[in-house]
């Protein structure tokens, strides 16, 4: 064999297998054009309906009342920087508060203001809306869009519900609190706590009236009928207040505090001695109740020996009516059977009857009345006259 038949021959590769191709299945297109155009037709559809909601269309019309209390709402301190007219830069603290506007946007889903509390709570989150509302009650309805719904709820709004409340002459404060809270103005505890610590920018408040106890504006929320916002927060009970005591500022004018000052008494004085004729009166006899009190002030040697023995200054402590048992036993400044002279302050709001009273009483040698079966008051110069009307009436 020779030596080339000796080496072996290469083996040649086998071909290359061809791959075969699977082959795509290619949708219909008509199918595939009708799944475009479904998708679309559905997401049109959501669209149009939150648009529907978000603007406020194609809705039935009806309103509802919302109330925002405080409760639902968080302050804090922001400080930031203002620049002056004079070029310098100074630091300014303001109170600023958020919603909570899940509690609002349920609310107004409940009232059927809303469709969808998530669509307005994304909507709320970018205008910003938690800081835009305001502690009240508003008058809303469903021809409002979400950005007039929250512009709505602010402390300027025109949807801010109002109520027309009257205060009468010789309401104390306990009794005007409850009022306001009974006509949705404030609750009491909100308007006790305005009413101990913030401090009101008029003369005859102060000195006299120290901050820390509410009663200290007792007397000087002034009688009258007038227009509040409904249930507002701390800011809003300020204006109230404030408000009540503009009044009596205004119409205790600078003529009657001139009087004041010629008579030898203060102001919280006259409001004193007003409120006591408020509570005493019988309603025709104002000035001749204020003769009496006058007459025991100026005149402290007398049997009375400057005690004034008005039971309402005692019933103002006790909150009930007055016993024989009460002139020895209640231990107050404002029990006057103990006490000499004027009370601590007013014991309610007198109107303008009252102070006109207090400062242009009687000329009378009266130091006693006694209210008569008849409802009207009687007079007497001495106690044993006041004695025998007493045994008249009884009798």
């Amino acid at each position: 064999m020779s030596q080339e038949s000796q080496r072996k021959t290469p083996r040649s590769a086998p071909p290359p297998q061809r791959k075969r191709r699977r082959r795509r299945k290619r949708m219909n297109p008509i199918l595939y054009i009708l799944l475009v155009v479904s998708v679309s037709a559905i997401l049109a559809a959501v669209g149009w309906v939150w648009a529907g909601d978000v603007l406020a269309l194609n809705k039935e019309f009806h309103s509802a009342t919302l109330t925002l209390s405080e409760d639902i709402f968080t302050f804090r301190e922001e400080t930031s920087e203002v620049k002056q007219s004079d070029g310098t830069v100074e630091s300014v603290t303001k109170t600023v508060s958020e919603a909570d506007m899940d509690y609002v946007a349920q609310q107004l889903k409940a009232e059927g203001l809303i469709e969808y509390k998530t669509l307005f709570k994304l909507f709320s989150s970018f205008s910003h809306a938690s800081r835009k509302l305001s502690p009240g009650t508003y008058e809303l309805n469903t021809d409002m869009d979400y950005n007039a719904l929250i512009n709505s709820m602010s402390a300027r709004s025109g949807s801010r519900k109002t109520v027309s409340v009257t205060i009468p002459e010789g309401y104390t404060l306990d009794q005007i609190f409850a009022l306001l809270a009974k006509e949705g103005v404030a609750n009491v505890s909100t308007l006790q706590k305005v009413a101990a610590e913030y401090d009101f920018k008029y003369s005859f408040l102060k000195g006299v009236i120290p901050l820390g106890d509410y009663h200290r504006l007792e007397g000087y929320l002034f009688p009258d009928t007038y227009e509040f916002y409904m249930g507002g927060g701390e800011n809003e009970a300020v204006q109230v207040l404030n408000k009540m005591i503009l009044r009596f500022d205004r119409q205790f004018t600078d003529e009657l505090r001139a009087q004041c000052t010629e008579m030898g008494y203060s102001i919280h004085d006259i409001v004193t001695i007003a409120s006591l004729i408020e509570k005493e009166t019988d309603g025709t006899d104002q000035k001749h109740i204020a003769s009496v009190i006058y007459n025991r002030l100026d005149h402290p040697e007398y049997e009375t020996v400057g005690l004034l023995q008005i039971d309402a200054a005692i019933a103002y402590v006790t909150g009930k009516p007055v016993t024989q048992a009460d002139y020895q036993t209640v231990d107050s400044p404002y029990n006057t059977y103990l006490n000499k002279g004027l009370p601590p302050g007013p014991i309610a709001s007198p109107g303008m009857v009252a102070l006109n009273a207090a400062l242009n009483p009687d000329s009378t040698n009266d130091y006693y009345y006694v209210l008569g079966t008849d409802g009207r008051h009687h007079y007497a110069r001495t106690s044993a006259e006041f004695e025998r009307l007493k045994a008249s009436f009884n009798g």
